[in-house]
């Protein structure tokens, strides 16, 4: 299948940052490649310590051996293996002894059976050493010098590629045809050796023959695309399944040869390669570009074959399942809501560091986590042992993913420059609520809105309520899924995508709900709409900008569009190891959640507190204490979470707490005081009750000096059955996100200080400790955050 000296490469290159793919992961994207008709690989990863960081140290012996295999395996399989060596961070050009290493170790991987190279010198800085600077007339003379013996010495190979520092128009100083370094390479590089080239970006959304010319021109031969359109290891939120697009067929008469480098979660680069290679095969039937390669027509093919693979019971590693395994790892340990988000989760990216690994090579049938592998069968008895106690567990067997699903997914982590169907709606339906709020307030002005407008806002509140749910459900499906190996890599972003759309989903609903309702009578809701006037969601700049201008993808557009957008601490933080298809929604309070929320936080207490409060016989005491006040003065800032059980946790909160005092003091606090005199029990009362009693009977002053940066105030309650704390996360989230658009400026909470686990939760979110012992000396320690 290897095409001669004169023939098209096309094929994947591993060029990226972070964890290099497993051998196991290779030799599947071998299996890949020879289907697809692909012809090259290149290895390259960043994160090869031996590759870039290490280049003058050889391989061991057990490292020569996998590598030999890797060879031999993509040989076998009709495809060309091109080693890469990235030297260009700290070699010294004019030294004899670094080209001798460089030499050594190319001449180890000859010896190992490769015979096409690539000397990369992308990504690192255009100054030389002193000793360089009197060698060499230029940074380019220094490079071509360097590539032009390699070459040489390595007798000519018909494959021998070199990557410019100045790769792409963006980087060329001043223009592509004006420049130096450019106009060097072209002129002195030996006309055998091949030039990699990105397009007009370093991730082009298109490549065009014209836009190519003039490259062409000045290195004096047609370039090599090496192609960033999948690349995804600039932000650890994004992920790209969409079709290999923007490229017509056209282009390979003007190239050398066309290298994909993909997402670094390999699981994510089916459709990407598959497709690419349709459009392989419709260049070779020399069809024109709108009668050959038709994107929508690659994408459907694709989709049906990825089905097929997902259906495949795979663990992480691309190893195949026992049969006897147990149907779920999801939940192997009950979490409170407030524990710390970090315990067992994983990074969505995550490199390789010398105390891991000295390269790639080693890193064989490694999952999303290493702890995974060695843990699984523990886990997995554990979560059984936990689901047959805990109703709240996971509940269902493993399933392949439906067809609609499957777009979905897709169509939600498209391209990096273009969103799919799918995702286009949800922020475009977000934009268009956002925008035309005003139509469910009540206006200043006394005019009414007309009723079709408001029904306009609430059927299209509807339709984004309905695709957050359907997000929501893929999110579960994949947990179910039976294709391990697929969640493991995908996981992370649909759960963050999830958990950003819980938030987005509350708050919309919070903004229905409210406005359906009678106005509050002290204006509370006068100002809930300001922050509509100047949208500060994700600004569209333009498609010559780099895809890593919009931070977050599809989840930090959605982000950006609530009034927390900016607080990213409030939203990025990494998955649960073991994931949960439990089903989550928050939405506002309504009074017929009271008696079960009443009920939710006495269980909380009479758990936290043993049996010292037993004797606090009246069933409302804790829910009036905790939440009672709050829920009857100021029920539009309460929300409420459910999963398919029921209510599981509550975030309430209170906008200006100076004016909430005043009207406690004039309506609640009389009316406990009547429902709980403090002498009820008598002189022989229990002490702690008499104590918890009195909570009603004294002022309950904060200082000035908090109110002014913090007028705001909420509690958040949870039950500890929940599996994944980042719910809690939400919650809270979405009542910040409420009354940050009512015109709070900052808000305040009350922590015991022996709750370790709640403060570090509280911590992360951006809260500090702003008083102890001052406020209320029952609770303790103050938290608070400026919104």
């Amino acid at each position: 299948m290897m095409e001669g000296r004169d023939g098209f490469l096309c094929g994947v290159v591993e060029g990226f940052y972070g964890r290099p793919w497993s051998m196991e992961q290779r030799k599947v994207l071998f299996q890949w490649m020879q289907r697809w008709d692909l012809n090259t690989y290149l290895y390259g990863p960043k994160d090869d310590l031996k590759h870039r960081l290490l280049w003058r140290e050889v391989y061991s012996a057990e490292e020569e051996a996998q590598l030999k295999t890797l060879i031999g395996e993509a040989e076998s399989r009709g495809l060309r293996f091109v080693y890469a060596l990235s030297p260009g961070q700290d070699i010294v050009f004019s030294s004899s002894c670094d080209l001798t290493l460089l030499k050594r170790k190319l001449r180890q991987v000859t010896d190992l059976g490769c015979h096409a190279f690539a000397l990369l010198f992308d990504d690192i800085d255009h100054s030389m050493c002193q000793a360089d600077t009197e060698a060499f007339s230029s940074f380019a003379h220094a490079q071509v010098t360097v590539a032009n013996e390699i070459f040489r010495f390595l007798g000519e190979p018909p494959v021998f590629l070199f990557c410019p520092t100045e790769y792409c128009n963006s980087l060329c100083t001043p223009s592509v045809s004006k420049s130096p370094y450019l106009l060097t390479i072209g002129e002195d590089l030996l006309p055998g050796i091949s030039i990699i080239w990105t397009g007009k970006k370093v991730i082009s959304r298109e490549l065009s023959a014209d836009s190519l010319a003039e490259v062409e021109t000045v290195l004096r031969r047609p370039p090599l695309v090496w192609d960033n359109l999948h690349a995804n290891d600039y932000d650890s939120r994004r992920v790209f399944l969409g079709p290999f697009k923007g490229r017509p067929p056209g282009l390979r008469a003007h190239l050398r040869g066309l290298l994909l480098n993909p997402n670094c979660e390999f699981e994510a680069n089916f459709i990407p390669l598959h497709t690419l290679g349709s459009w392989l095969q419709e260049g070779k039937e020399e069809k024109g570009d709108e009668e050959g390669y038709s994107v929508e027509r690659a994408l459907s093919v694709a989709l049906q074959d990825w089905m097929k693979e997902l259906s495949l019971p795979l663990h992480p590693g691309r190893q195949v399942r026992p049969t006897d395994l147990k149907p779920s790892l999801s939940s192997f340990k009950s979490k409170s809501s407030d524990s710390s988000d970090n315990q067992h989760e994983a990074q969505p990216k995550t490199s390789i560091t010398s105390s891991q690994s000295s390269g790639a090579l080693a890193s064989d049938d490694i999952p999303a986590d290493p702890v995974v592998e060695q843990d699984l069968k523990a886990r997995e008895n554990q979560v059984s042992s936990h689901e047959k106690t805990s109703k709240r567990g996971l509940g269902s067997g493993r399933a392949p993913l439906s067809e609609a699903q499957i777009r979905l997914l897709v169509g939600l982590y498209y391209l990096p420059h273009e969103h799919g169907p799918p995702a286009q709606s949800l922020l475009q339906d977000l934009t268009w609520l956002k925008t035309n709020c005003h139509r469910v307030s009540a206006n200043d002005n006394g005019k009414k809105t007309p009723p079709q407008k408001a029904e306009e806002w609430r059927g299209r509140a509807g339709r984004f309520l309905a695709a957050c749910d359907d997000v929501a459900l893929l999110h579960s499906a994949m947990v179910n899924s039976i294709n391990r190996a697929v969640l493991y890599d995908l996981y992370p972003y649909i759960w963050d995508l999830r958990n950003t759309l819980l938030v987005a989903k509350a708050f919309v609903c919070w903004l229905e709900g409210r406005m359906m309702s009678e106005s509050s009578p002290l204006g509370s809701w006068k100002n809930c709409f300001h922050w509509c006037g100047a949208s500060p969601g994700a600004e569209l700049l333009g498609v010559e900008a780099e895809p890593w201008v919009f931070k977050g993808g599809l989840s930090g557009e959605v982000q950006m569009l609530l009034p927390v957008g900016t607080s990213s601490e409030l939203f990025s933080h990494p998955p649960p190891l073991f994931p949960t298809c439990r089903l989550y929604n928050i939405r506002p309070f309504q009074q017929k959640d009271k008696m079960e929320l009443y009920r939710m936080v006495h269980q909380l207490y009479q758990r936290g507190r043993g049996s010292q409060d037993a004797t606090i016989s009246h069933p409302d005491f804790i829910g009036d204490r905790c939440l009672g006040a709050s829920l009857a003065l100021c029920p539009e800032y309460s929300l409420v979470l459910e999963d398919e059980l029921g209510v599981c946790g509550c975030a309430v909160g209170i906008l200006d707490v100076r004016s909430f005092a005043k009207r406690c003091q004039a309506t609640w606090l009389p009316a406990m005081r009547d429902k709980y005199p403090s002498r009820a029990h008598g002189a022989n009362g229990h002490a702690a009750t008499k104590e918890a009693l009195l909570y009603f009977h004294e002022e309950q002053d904060y200082p000035d000096s908090l109110l002014y940066h913090f007028p705001s105030q909420l509690r958040l309650e949870a039950l500890p059955e929940l599996v994944d704390c980042s719910v809690s996360r939400s919650l809270l989230t979405a009542l910040l996100t409420a009354l940050k658009a009512n015109g709070s400026q900052g808000v305040f909470c009350e922590v015991q200080p022996t709750d370790v686990l709640r403060m570090e939760f509280l911590t992360k979110l951006g809260f500090l400790e702003i008083l102890r012992g001052e406020a209320r000396p029952r609770e303790g320690v103050v938290l608070g955050r400026l919104l």
